[in-house]
């Protein structure tokens, strides 16, 4: 029998090699050079220039266009998901149970961190997320310790195109232009667009709408005003067994099985948290004069997402099977033992049962009084966003062009609680929790210059020069006190009447003191104390200077630095240089060289978050402390630096008629002093003495805090290959674009970097990765098949030893216009339904035989793979455009 997977692979590759011999074709149809002319190739590029006349296949460095004709066939009402699904080097997590990482995923571009990728709308920067990306797990693997944009925020109906520059552009566009540069182009027509949309997974859950508008008016022939406005809600998935301790208690106590969470589901759940979203985004410009020309750019959007945690269950269970063997369960923290309600009594010092001290007596409380069944908390992020920019730009005579500009942004992450509850407070314990909100704001000043100087060259010297002032603001507000403090039930020594009138110590069967503990804190999460609340800022200000010019008709060269100085750790300076060659007038090379930089946020040097995780089934507290506090220099914590990197890229063009391109890069970026997150250190009873500030995760609790403590070396190449022509009466388009990257870690400090996340930067994001789209239209339909291929990865840190397997997934977009105003449209992603790997069973993830599944539940890994873990969805779509 043949092998489908084989026959999919064989499909795929006989594609992507029929694009050569497509080359020898003759312009067989009509349609051929119209069709080209309407391609993405011939799109000015933006990006990676300070040029006006560079198209895709004229630029020294390789960039990508995705035009929004390709965008509106995708279902996801996530920009997020869209791009990683037409763009191959471009990696997202699915994060199910991910604390606030589940709320503002972190995108990676070639394998490096989010806040190494400039995001800009119509050219100007997007601010920052409130949220560091501070949970431990592959879920954040290859952004973990970054701030980066938040491009969830914009409207997917607001983008005319996104211009991807995939290489490094520091000196071009100041920090964190690392990997390269994501510009989204915003929408300029004139008329209006309504777009409802709706869809579910196959399993019948998961239903989502969307319901977009786009309205466009001219100011005459000197302007115009263009608003989109879009509302999305998405319903959760499920994608899990329950947890076995919860089948276990269901057993034992049928009469309480329905106070179970979920019930009858899973106990917590894996999959899409429940949502909704609201978006704006403005785009406008009037002229004032013929050569000047003010603009406005404002967005607006507001998101909210309700995510489960783990369950926290009210027994313990031992013996119980697992695949090869049994293991023990414990119960929560908040359950395993009783509250001792009756303190010492006042001046019993004296008589052995001192201030601080409890009475092992009858009087005792434990929280299965408020929740028989256990608990599983619901954690809630609201995210907001105003982001606004106002400029004036033009062009003199002489062929002089200024861009002058300012931007305000600002982004909250609000969060909250509810259905938990803060242990140490005992019977005055909340069940709901705010734990403050984490603020990013920022201010940029732009100017910007090119001037064109005849030098007897093919062309003129595109000099450009400008300026720009930074200043950044990141705030944390203090949460609740029950939410991060530490009640009057943290720790109690009790003690026992010693028969004669006082008392004495109660003791185990070991004659130790016994000591009660509770964990301090919502059990989940930690709210933002008062010492660690408040605002701190960085600004910066740079100066670049630059060239370009075609010194011959086939040859262009270009150069740039930048000077940047930040109050905070000093200066930087960067440059790059680039090439073009065309060889012959089908083939050409290109390359770049340069340097860049990735300054470290007021939010990275200033972020403190309060954790929980699981190990072994116990609840353990996890803190991420800044470099400057007394905690994280206790553990060896010193000041952030710049991240330094070299960027080298090298490829070709090809382009041997109207209908077919052909371009291959291939790159190299090393990146010196990275940003992250050490591995967790452990909390001692002895550590909690030296440090008592540590009581805010207590004894065994872990400690983590940002580092440069190692760097990276990204290789990789990216192919690019399309075919424009007439097929069947219709239009034809096939698009193949593959992308291999691997990161390696040269230098670490192993004192804070562990193995499993060196692994993981080379491996989460499968290191081969391809997309074959096919598009026809005709007679008022228009088709799109696109065939995705994922190599396989790995998740060292939640999954250590287990390879996930390679896989296709298949996408399907049909399209029917009447009367050239309304679209119908029906489609399926991922058509074939299928899944990544399952968790394998090992001695660090036995699987339960009761539920087949890890001890959480989970049966697919959490962090979703390179294409998540919910299957197949379909859709249906209804576009109205005048």
């Amino acid at each position: 029998m043949q092998n489908p997977m084989m026959s999919r692979v064989a499909r795929l590759l006989l594609a992507g090699s029929a694009l050569p011999m497509l080359a020898a074709m003759p312009a067989a149809a009509q349609n051929t050079q119209a069709a080209a002319e309407d391609g993405n190739e011939q799109v000015i590029v933006v990006v990676g220039t300070r040029r006006t006349d560079r198209s895709i296949l004229d630029t020294a460095s390789p960039v990508d266009v995705v035009g929004a004709a390709e965008i509106a066939t995708q279902p996801a009402s996530n920009v997020l998901d869209i791009v990683k699904a037409l763009v191959p080097s471009f990696y997202v997590g699915q994060n199910a149970i991910s604390d606030a990482s589940t709320f503002v995923r972190a995108p990676s571009l070639r394998g490096l961190s989010a806040d190494e990728v400039l995001v800009q709308l119509n050219g100007k920067r997007l601010n920052r997320s409130a949220l560091v990306q501070v949970f431990t797990g592959g879920d954040t693997a290859l952004s973990f310790g970054s701030q980066g944009a938040d491009i969830s925020t914009i409207p997917s109906l607001a983008i005319g195109s996104l211009q991807i520059l995939r290489d490094g552009a520091t000196a071009q566009y100041g920090s964190d232009a690392i990997a390269g540069v994501m510009n989204y182009g915003l929408r300029e027509d004139a008329g209006l667009e309504v777009v409802g949309r709706y869809g579910q997974f196959y399993r019948g859950d998961g239903e989502s709408w969307q319901i977009a508008a786009n309205a466009g008016v001219k100011l005459g022939d000197r302007g115009f005003i263009n608003l989109t406005g879009e509302y999305t809600d998405d319903r959760g998935t499920v994608r899990n067994a329950t947890r076995p301790i919860a089948l276990i208690f269901a057993q034992q106590n049928p009469n309480l099985a329905n106070q179970l969470p979920n019930f009858p589901g899973p106990a917590q759940i894996y999959g899409n948290s429940p949502g909704y979203a609201t978006r704006f985004l403005l785009n406008s410009a009037y002229e004032l004069t013929p050569e000047a020309k003010i603009y406005f750019i404002a967005n607006y959007s507001r998101l909210k997402a309700d995510q489960s945690f783990n369950y926290r269950s009210p027994i313990s269970a031992t013996n119980v099977p697992i695949v090869g063997g049994t293991t023990n369960l414990n119960a929560n923290a908040a359950f395993a033992t009783p509250i001792y309600l009756t303190p010492c009594p006042a001046n019993a010092a004296s008589l052995g049962c001192p201030a601080g001290g409890f009475l092992q007596n009858g009087a005792t409380y434990n929280f299965t009084s408020l929740y028989p069944a256990g608990f599983t908390p619901r954690f809630q992020g609201r995210t907001e966003q105003y982001f606004g920019v106002l400029g004036v730009k033009g062009k003199l005579d002489n062929g002089f062009t200024y861009d002058l500009s300012g931007t305000i942004a600002r982004n909250s992450l609000n969060l909250s609680m509810t259905q938990s509850l803060s242990p140490s407070f005992g019977p005055q314990s909340q069940t709901s929790f705010q734990f403050g909100k984490l603020i990013q704001e920022e201010q940029n000043l732009n100017a910007d210059f090119t001037l064109p100087v005849e030098a007897g060259l093919a062309s003129p010297i595109t000099f450009s020069f400008g300026g720009e002032f930074r200043r950044e603001t990141y705030t944390q507000t203090e949460g609740d006190l029950q939410s991060y403090a530490a009640g009057p039930f943290a720790v109690q020594p009790l003690y026992e009447p010693d028969g004669e009138g006082g008392f004495m110590p109660a003791v185990d069967g070991e004659g130790n003191q016994i000591v009660i503990t509770k964990p301090p804190g919502a059990s989940g999460y930690g709210g933002t104390s008062p010492t660690f609340a408040g605002s701190r800022s960085q600004q910066s200000y740079a100066i670049y200077a630059g060239a370009e010019t075609d010194v011959t008709e086939t040859l262009s060269l270009g150069a740039m630095g930048r000077f940047e100085k930040y109050n905070t750790f000093g200066s930087a300076f960067v440059a790059k240089g680039n090439f073009r060659w065309e060889v012959v007038p089908s083939f050409a090379i290109r390359g770049t060289a340069g340097t860049g930089f990735h300054a470290p946020s007021p939010g990275q040097n200033n972020t403190a978050i309060l954790t929980t995780t699981f190990v072994g089934g116990d609840q353990v507290q996890v803190g991420t402390y800044p470099v400057t506090s007394a905690i994280a220099q206790y553990y060896g914590a010193q000041s952030l630096r710049p991240e330094r990197s070299t960027n080298f890229g090298a490829g070709f063009v090809f382009t041997p008629n109207d209908a077919i391109s052909l371009t291959v890069d291939a790159y190299s970026i090393k990146v010196r002093n990275r940003i992250g997150i050490s591995q967790n250190f452990t909390v001692s009873a002895a550590d909690l003495i030296a440090e008592p500030a540590l009581a805010a995760v207590g004894v065994d609790g872990a400690v983590n805090y940002f580092t440069n403590a190692f760097d990276t070396r990204t290789r990789g190449v990216d192919v690019v290959g399309t075919w424009r022509g007439g097929l069947a009466g219709g239009n034809a388009t096939l698009t193949f674009a593959y992308n291999y990257n691997k990161s390696t870690v040269p230098r670490f400090d192993p004192n804070v970097i562990g193995a499993a996340q060196i692994i993981n930067i080379g491996n989460l994001a499968p290191n081969h990765r391809a997309n074959l789209t096919g598009t026809w239209s005709g007679g008022g339909f228009a088709v799109t098949v696109r065939e995705a291929y994922y190599g396989s990865w790995r998740e060292e840190v939640g999954y250590p030893g287990q390879v996930f397997g390679d896989k296709f997934t298949t996408d399907i977009d049909v399209s029917y216009t009447i009367q050239e105003h309304y679209t119908l449209s029906v489609g399926a992603s991922n058509l074939f339904n299928v899944y990544p790997d399952r968790v394998a069973n090992s001695p660090a993830n036995p699987i339960f035989t009761s539920t087949n599944s890890l001890a959480d539940g989970q049966i697919y890994p959490n962090a979703g793979g390179p294409f998540g873990f919910n299957g197949g969805l379909w859709y249906a779509r209804i576009r109205v455009k005048y």
